[in-house]
């Protein structure tokens, strides 16, 4: 475990930063009190159609042509 006081941390900030990344434990101190722990979040790959396998059909065509009877209620006329 590294503990480093305010000031040391404003000055190193970057190395503190790869240190972390690299997994060692950093704390950050005021005066002989530990207050802060640099952790890396952790990185997640978005991916497209994740769950594509999982659903069932294809969804509705949004784009395609209203038949007669939906065009009217939507226009108001049903």
């Amino acid at each position: 475990m590294q503990q480093h006081s305010v000031h040391a941390a404003k000055t190193n900030l970057s190395k503190l930063i790869d240190a972390a990344l690299a997994g060692d434990e950093v704390t950050i101190a005021k005066g002989n009190r530990p207050v802060v722990r640099l952790v890396p979040i952790p990185q997640g790959r978005f991916q497209i159609g994740l769950l594509k396998a999982e659903l069932a059909g294809t969804g509705p065509d949004f784009l395609a042509p209203l038949d007669a009877d939906d065009l009217a209620a939507w226009e108001g006329d049903a």
